[in-house]
């Protein structure tokens, strides 16, 4: 058995370690995301309108600003988790494997950057 550890070590495989993270990951964002989504939820119900000045204006302040960043960095980050979940299970092809993943990396970097970009850009923080 400790070969067979050794060897996907080697192989940049992982170890029995790597799952323990990645379940944390998934449990940590997962709660991030209830907790943010449920301000998320609550923020627009309270806003008198959904009229762009009143949205901006409501993104413009800082810490909506930083609280929508974390709500979309989470997002992202469990998005990535989740699907590292299904490539692993599903492709079972070392090279289609390895650059499937870094395709799913790359993407949900992305896609959380732009997220970021716009939240700032739209608050006037960029």
């Amino acid at each position: 058995m400790k070969l067979v550890a050794s060897l996907r070590a080697l192989t940049g495989l992982g170890d029995a370690a790597g799952g323990t993270d990645h379940w944390w990951g998934q449990r940590i964002t997962g709660l991030a995301l209830v907790v943010l989504g449920l301000w998320f939820a609550a923020s627009l119900v309270v806003l008198p309108s959904l009229e762009h000045h009143i949205v901006v204006e409501f993104i413009g302040t800082p810490l909506n600003r930083l609280l929508m960043s974390m709500l979309c960095l989470a997002a992202a980050y469990h998005s990535y988790l989740g699907v590292q979940v299904v490539i692993d299970d599903y492709v079972h092809a070392a090279g289609l494997n390895r650059a499937s993943m870094v395709v799913s990396r790359i993407g949900h970097v992305v896609v959380a950057a732009v997220a970021v970009y716009a939240i700032l850009e739209i608050g006037g923080g960029a």
